[in-house]
């Protein structure tokens, strides 16, 4: 089954129940999926530059508006002759709207039917985003595949608030979509962009099945997101929405499930890194762990990385403890390595049909030794 929007085409290879594997092409080459986006929000995964990333097998980057528009500013960005240029990164690049992080502001903020007026957390000055002006700044940057301005909200909400919310993102997807298409993308960025739309409605399938069918009787869009996960609901009402929404969307385009990483619902693997956590096969663990203090063995003798090909966990907790910046990186290196070769194992299990077998398996090892090791 192939679907195509523009120059954005997505191959669907095969199937197993739930689970898909496809090809989805973009202006600066072919995702396959499932796919793993390393986190460069501010058009930089932290510690590791484009060919670190190459490396470990990335197809796709996911950075935010919110933050490139706040500094060093879209414009420049544009001037710079877009994203991919500015960044040094040539495969595809997918940007948030920035929605998110404007309604997580919280008491910075303030909602009307038009847009949302903030403050920046970095200086305090007053900001306002409509869907126009998302638009605009995701043009800018050029990005392959931009989201429209969506209103978040927390995953707890009460019906009337979720559907408030996600009945005024699709008038908002309608002002974004006529926006795009008046809009060009710079020059230099690769040309065409792909605008996808977000699927909202909080916990509540009803909501949830309504906005999918209005977005999806909208427009001939080449990929959908999935929002409002994430944000605070339970675990088990998370995958029930996913459920939901898995049918409510026409099966012949790729979804970016928004917020949600894997293993452990994360998206940000150098931000775990950061703190000192590491993925592995065996469950996560903490390399500031007194434990490890003179462990010889690698951060996971089943992987292939450099950071576990040349070094032990005694050196890298030693590393952390003496706030060496090298730790970091080799702690990103591998987790990003990491949930990459996850999704790889996920797309051939899809392959061969076997991946609900091949998933249990999987997590009944990695969970049962996170909590010794976390």
């Amino acid at each position: 089954m192939e679907g195509t929007a523009g120059t954005f085409a997505f191959t669907l290879e095969a199937v197993d129940g739930a689970a898909r594997r496809g090809l989805f092409q973009t202006p600066h080459g072919a995702v396959q999926t499932p796919a793993f986006m390393a986190v460069g929000t501010q058009a930089s995964v932290k510690s590791l530059d484009p060919e670190d990333l190459a490396r470990a097998g990335a197809q796709m980057i996911l950075s935010n508006a919110y933050h490139l528009h706040l500094r060093p500013g879209d414009e420049l960005v544009r001037e710079m002759g877009g994203l991919h240029r500015f960044m040094g990164w040539d495969g595809p690049i997918l940007t948030d709207s920035g929605g998110f992080q404007v309604f997580s502001l919280a008491t910075l903020r303030t909602v009307d039917e038009d847009g949302v007026t903030f403050r920046s957390h970095l200086d305090g000055s007053t900001r306002r985003f409509t869907p126009e002006v998302v638009m605009q700044i995701e043009r800018n940057l050029g990005a392959d595949v931009v989201m429209q301005f969506d209103h978040v909200i927390p995953g707890q909400s009460d019906a009337t608030s979720a559907r408030d919310a996600s009945e005024r993102s699709i008038r908002w997807l309608a002002r974004c979509l006529s926006a795009f298409r008046e809009l060009q993308p710079p020059r230099g960025g690769g040309g065409a962009q792909a605008l996808f739309p977000i699927v909202q409605g909080g916990i509540h399938e009803d909501l949830r099945r309504e906005a999918a069918s209005a977005i999806a009787s909208m427009h001939d869009w080449p990929g959908f997101g999935v929002g409002g996960l994430s944000v605070g609901e339970a675990k088990p009402e998370m995958y029930h929405v996913l459920e939901v929404v898995n049918e409510a969307l026409p099966g012949n385009r790729p979804r970016y499930l928004m917020g949600v990483g894997f293993p452990e619902d994360l998206v940000e693997p150098t931000r775990m890194g950061r703190n000192g956590a590491v993925f592995t096969s065996d469950g996560r663990l903490n390399i500031k762990r007194a434990e490890f203090r003179n462990d010889a063995r690698p951060l996971d003798p089943s992987c292939d990385c450099s950071a576990c090909a040349r070094f032990s966990r005694a050196y890298i907790r030693h590393l952390f403890v003496s706030d060496e910046m090298l730790g970091l990186r080799l702690l990103s290196l591998h987790n990003v390595h990491f949930l990459v070769a996850l999704m790889r194992a996920a797309r051939d299990a899809v392959a061969h049909r076997d991946f609900e077998a091949w998933s249990q398996r999987w997590l009944d090892r990695y969970h049962s030794r996170s909590d010794a090791l976390a």
